[in-house]
């Protein structure tokens, strides 16, 4: 058997261990509490705590699942490739990372998790090992930094109270001043991990690693750690100035990512910017207070999303790793089993009634409709919507209609028979999911009442959005690009409002530049100089000196006496 087959079969049992513990979990609403005294020397204990509890074991479940059938589905993607064993190992460690950061309650074991995923996420993102893969990687790792950085004064803040587990202090989180730092410090670090304004351009820059990591890296595992933390410090979040500004930076990065997708070409990005859109619905209904809604999106956002990655990812593979979407057409005749299921995840990710996607979207627009909000957040929302089924649409249209506009002859089928099993499997969990979500999490079922136009509006926002993604396609595609009379408008919305250029050039850049001239002028110039360079002169010498008056010279000895005598009798004189 190969690691491929071993790791799937063990990976998909654990979850589903996991996901049945989590139902004895939400039933009796059991939480475990686990302190494992991993060292003890004299006085000194090194103790891991785990927690246990429906969330994290659900999640966990999910996780496993979803890199189980990612990690079968590489079997044939990878196939090609001559370190097949190297990529599942790095996987299995990406799993793992994530694993430990579900279930620690404590902020040290969090940044062991934390760090892992940013690590191996850096390996993944390289793997390719060509220039573009390196910047991406590059981008990707830095971004990343400025959050472990926030994590770490965290940490080093909660030395104030005696206690890295910071289940302990949420109670009084709200209360305390000092504690709000702490607070804002993890608000810093999610959003630098599921990359919400003003770090959302490496999300996109990330699509440079393998298929089958976008898969993992994008519904379950790096981009939602960000968004997990943040439903653990949920209570942080409710009426503060910090829940305020992290739903207007999240609204504004699902109202960007959804309008910069709609003016994308390639394929892996387009669904890379609708996580980014998605990551930004979870973030902002979380800051509202809805930490339950947040988190059931985010369970049915990773399956519908991992199923969209594997799709695109056979379609690629078939298209002689093209990605732009100009090129393809007639899918639907060509590969139509990989196409219902891409199709399938694309409604889900609408919102369409009855998918996965459905339950968690509709639920979170009727909560908002509901809620105290501002007519700029309510717009944002709806609005965002309404893009997420419009670039849905787009997708559709260049890939399903028309002829095949690809250059070379090759043929197109559906004969990755282990792509295809690992595609149906997530395919019934993005049909039947979302209402077996909606049953476990709601133990009492929601019922929202809203007036008729308030309940109807999700859906003619959806059905709008629809049609403006066909009809602007249509435009677009069989007549005169429309986008090129207001180029600029286009290039700043389409390039994420200019977001990569500020990261890299300006950002990244610049602290790199400036950094580099901080240790030439201090580390290695003035301090260096006047530090351990001038200690290093004066040891030497005064060490010469000694060497030289142990030598047993009689000069030195005749010298020093009259040195001697010369002092002693000016020391009489003037005593």
């Amino acid at each position: 058997m190969s690691i491929c087959t071993i790791s799937f079969v063990n990976l998909f049992f654990f979850s589903f261990l996991s996901f049945l513990i989590s139902i004895i979990f939400i039933m009796n609403d059991y939480i475990i509490f686990i302190e494992w005294e991993v060292i003890s020397i004299n006085s000194m204990n090194i103790i891991m705590v785990f927690l246990l509890d429906w969330m994290s074991l659900i999640f966990m479940s999910f996780v496993l699942v979803i890199s189980s059938l990612v990690i079968f589905y590489s079997k044939e993607y990878m196939d090609s490739d001559y370190k097949m064993n190297r990529f599942i190992m790095l996987v299995l460690m990406f799993v793992f990372s994530m694993m430990l950061l579900i279930i620690s309650p404590n902020l040290i074991s969090i940044l062991l998790g934390w760090d892992g995923l940013g690590l191996v996420s850096y390996c993944l993102v390289i793997y390719f090992q060509n220039v573009k893969s390196y910047n991406a990687g590059m981008l990707t790792a830095l971004s990343n930094r400025i959050g472990d950085v926030a994590l770490l004064l965290a940490i080093a803040w909660m030395l104030n109270y005696g206690s890295w587990n910071y289940i302990f202090y949420l109670a009084m989180m709200q209360e305390n001043m000092e504690m709000m730092i702490i607070g804002g410090l993890v608000v810093l670090a999610a959003m630098t991990k599921s990359a919400q304004i003003p770090f959302s351009s490496w999300l996109p820059a990330a699509m440079a690693a393998p298929t089958p990591v976008s898969a993992l890296v994008h519904s379950s595992t790096l981009v939602t750690a960000g968004v997990y933390l943040l439903i653990r410090f949920n209570i942080l979040l409710s009426n503060s100035l910090l829940g305020n500004l992290l739903l207007l930076l999240s609204g504004l990065t699902m109202f960007m990512a959804g309008l910069g997708a709609n003016y994308e070409f390639d394929l892996k990005k387009i669904i890379a910017l609708s996580t980014l859109s998605q990551l930004g619905l979870m973030m902002s209904i979380l800051s509202m207070g809805y930490y339950k809604l947040a988190f059931f999106h985010l369970l049915t956002h990773a399956l519908f999303k991992a199923l969209l990655f594997m799709c695109a990812g056979a379609i690629i593979h078939n298209m002689n790793n093209s990605q732009d979407i100009r090129l393809m057409g007639s899918l639907s005749m060509m590969m139509p089993l990989t196409f219902s299921c891409f199709n399938v995840a694309n409604l889900a990710l609408c919102g369409m009634p009855f998918l996965a996607g459905f339950y968690s979207k509709d639920m979170i627009l009727e909560m908002v409709s509901l809620s105290y909000i501002n007519l700029f957040s309510f717009f944002l929302y709806f609005f965002s919507t309404g893009l997420t089924v419009c670039y849905s649409f787009r997708l559709i249209y260049y890939t399903a209609t028309g002829d095949s506009n690809f250059s070379s002859l090759n043929m197109l089928n559906d004969e990755g028979w282990i792509m295809l099993k690992s595609m149906l499997g997530l395919l019934i969990l993005s049909i039947f999911g979302g209402s077996m979500l909606n049953w476990l999490i709601f133990l009492n079922p929601l019922v929202v009442i809203l007036p008729l136009s308030l309940k109807l509006l999700t859906l003619f926002v959806c059905i709008i959005g629809g049609l403006t993604g066909y009809i602007i396609s249509n435009i677009s595609f069989f007549f005169m690009n429309k986008t090129f009379n207001i180029f600029n408008l286009s290039y700043f919305l389409g390039f994420m409002w200019f977001m990569p250029y500020i990261s890299t050039y300006g950002v990244i850049n610049y602290s790199l530049i400036s950094g580099k001239m901080l240790i030439k002028s201090f580390d290695q110039g003035w301090s260096e100089y006047f530090g351990s360079q001038q200690l290093y002169v004066f040891l030497i010498k005064n060490s010469q000196l000694n060497q030289m008056l142990q030598n047993n010279n009689l000069k030195i000895y005749l010298m020093s006496f009259i040195f001697w005598i010369l002092i002693l009798y000016f020391y009489m004189i003037y005593l």
